[in-house]
């Protein structure tokens, strides 16, 4: 195995365009809008080579907990970021007047940049500067849009004929009589084999037709490129001349074609630098886990079909066949056949699909894993209620977690799998980015992280890069995509994560002095339960992206320590290094755990009252049931 080489290290860009340029028409509509929001938001709140390698068992850990960082940046409100935009009646006179008299925004002390998506770490001093969607760009993702819910609309009637079926499948024997007398008791018919296979690859894309991304990122250029992961291997052994980064993102939980592919990538160039304290040693990549925002429909959904289906081996055969018939690499298939022996997990479609589903907060960790024998299991089809559900806001919400593993080199190639396909982006607009396919996320820069990043380098390229390299890329990419999910790019426009638990622990709160109802204790006991251990299990992955970005800051100090003394020149001093840019997710993160623990501590303290409340307010007759009262948690 090639030893790693070195490559310059790297660091994220400022965002903001010139001040003083007049806006088009659609951007002052959009102006108007946010000081309407935020006037009532009020304050912000293959080869046997290749066999010996640690891919047989994917991996990636963190380390030491940190301290909280110091020197955190005071945060304006939305309100007081609001009072530096053009008044109600400034934004009239100025429709009415001719747009080449529009003198802009009043000037500030900000420093101005020639970005023109504004970063997350610099949106709320430039709140007024939040990027507007490209019509062109728009119109075509409406238009994919469509294509898709005229298919998801399709799937939809097979998968409930298919629930029907299922959910019948305890008929009594009175209804079977029945059913010979009159169609009407009769078990609902399952639909034909060649619906329920086009449903199980609707939801489970066979692996060689699952849609990869391609970024390409060169000096005041960029390029995204969609194929499928049976065309992934050449895009990997060359990029063209004009390119600095190249980033492919694979949708790929943990599993056989996650760790072959990570291989494989791994053993066709030279290792990057490496992220020691960040990675662990022996294997140092870079590794986060995410939560993020799914519909609690569509997640319903994914585990019905797979949990369903996986059952009739009358459709196994067809499924197997096809997870491969398009694949077009020379040495994916064969691996994957290869590592399927060494682990014993029959490369079956199903056991290649697994690691699409989401874990649910409850399913344990995925962060840290050592292999693919480590995925997601579905056991039920049933799926947790989480209290985060009974807030107003998160209704048909789900919180999920999905990995997200990181594997650079240093002919400038960046891997990036995950199946993470929910919202990172919190605003009023939930429920609409939630209703588009989960497939099609990447392209909603205004929910996506991932899709975020390449919008923000879609124009400029790497011209704005602190260092054009993968390491300043990797950096800038994990930084954003760690400290989601927050309402931060759209100004606080939503509650957070955090605000909203805070609510559910008040409603809880109130309901355990409520009067006394039968039944009425198990349940409320039952909740703050649920609610404790989705805070606990939040604390945990905010604590491991702590520990992640302290590893981090490490390594990027020795990067730049490293390319100072080699005398390796910066691309661009007015970009954000990649310090600053680990310093930033570091102090958000800190806060988000704090935020978590506080509210656990809280909960479990409240929870600890509820047997001795209930007590008291039960009625004599039923205190001979006191012995059923849960007891205080500790």
């Amino acid at each position: 195995m090639d030893s790693p080489k070195p490559s310059p290290n790297s660091t994220p860009p400022t965002n903001t365009p010139p001040r003083n340029s007049p806006p088009h028409p659609e951007e002052a509509d959009e102006v108007w809008e946010l000081v309407s929001e935020s006037t009532k938001a009020g304050s912000v709140s293959s080869g046997s080579d290749r066999r010996h390698s640690s891919s047989a068992s994917t991996s990636s850990t963190l380390i030491d907990a940190s301290p909280r960082a110091n020197g955190r940046r005071t945060r304006p409100s939305v309100t007081s970021i609001a009072s530096s935009l053009p008044t109600v009646q400034e934004l009239k006179d100025r429709r009415t007047s001719s747009w080449s008299n529009y003198s802009g925004p009043p000037s500030s002390n900000h420093k101005p940049s020639d970005e023109k998506v504004v970063s997350s770490k610099k949106v709320l001093t430039n709140f007024e500067k939040v990027a507007a969607r490209d019509p062109e760009i728009e119109r075509r993702r409406l238009q994919r849009l469509s294509r898709y819910n005229t298919e998801y609309n399709r799937q939809r009637g097979v998968y409930e004929r298919l629930i029907e079926w299922a959910d019948s499948d305890h008929y009594r024997i009175g209804n079977q009589i029945l059913g010979l007398l009159s169609k009407r008791h009769r078990r609902p018919p399952l639909p034909p084999a060649k619906e329920l296979i086009d449903l199980a690859r609707h939801y489970y894309p066979s692996r060689a037709d699952l849609k990869v991304q391609i970024c390409d990122f060169g000096p005041g250029r960029a390029e995204r490129t969609e194929i499928t992961l049976g065309q992934i291997e050449e895009h990997w052994q060359s990029k063209p001349n004009w390119v600095d980064v190249r980033w492919i993102h694979a949708p790929l939980g943990l599993g056989l074609t996650h760790s072959s592919v990570e291989d494989i990538f791994l053993h066709d160039g030279k290792h990057g630098r490496e992220f020691e304290n960040g990675g662990r040693s022996g294997w140092p990549y870079l590794e986060t886990e995410c939560l993020n925002i799914r519909s609690h429909t569509n997640f319903q959904e994914m585990r019905d079909v797979y949990l369903i289906l996986r059952k009739h081996l009358e459709l196994e055969d067809e499924l197997n066949d096809s997870s491969f018939k398009n694949d077009e690499n020379s040495s994916l298939q064969s691996d994957i056949e290869w590592r399927s022996d060494h682990l014993n997990i029959p490369a079956t479609y199903w056991n290649l699909v697994a690691s699409d589903m989401p874990w649910q907060l409850s399913e344990g960790l995925s962060m840290g894993s050592q292999g693919p024998m480590e995925g997601l299991q579905p056991i039920v089809r049933h799926i947790d209620q989480q209290t985060l559900a009974t807030h107003p806001f998160y209704n048909d919400c789900h919180m999920v977690r999905n990995p997200f593993r990181c594997f650079h080199r240093a002919d400038g190639f960046l891997l990036t799998l995950s199946p993470l396909a929910g919202v990172n982006y919190l605003d009023k607009k939930l429920s609409q980015h939630l209703s588009e396919p989960v497939n099609a996320m990447f392209d909603n820069e205004n929910a996506s992280a991932l899709g975020y990043v390449f919008s923000a380098f879609a124009e400029s390229g790497t011209d704005t890069w602190h260092r054009r390299t993968t390491e300043w890329f990797l950096t800038y990419l994990i930084t954003e995509v760690g400290v989601t999910p927050h309402p931060m790019r759209q100004g606080y426009n939503a509650p957070s994560i955090e605000a909203a638990y805070q609510t559910v622990i008040q409603d809880l709160k109130r309901r355990r002095h409520a009067p006394w109802r039968k039944d009425e204790t198990v349940k409320l006991v039952r909740d703050y339960l649920s609610c404790v251990d989705e805070l606990t299990t939040a604390k945990m992955i905010y604590q491991k992206k702590v520990e992640l970005f302290k590893g981090m800051q490490q390594d990027v100090r020795k990067f730049e320590t490293e390319d100072n003394r080699a005398r390796k020149p910066v691309d661009n001093h007015n970009g954000e290094s990649a310090s600053e840019r680990v310093k930033w997710a570091l102090i958000i993160c800190k806060a988000q755990y704090d935020s978590f623990e506080r509210l656990l501590l809280d909960a479990k303290q409240s929870m600890e009252a509820v047997s001795f409340c209930s007590f008291a307010s039960f009625p004599k007759h039923e205190l001979t049931a006191k012995s059923a009262l849960p007891a205080p948690f500790h």
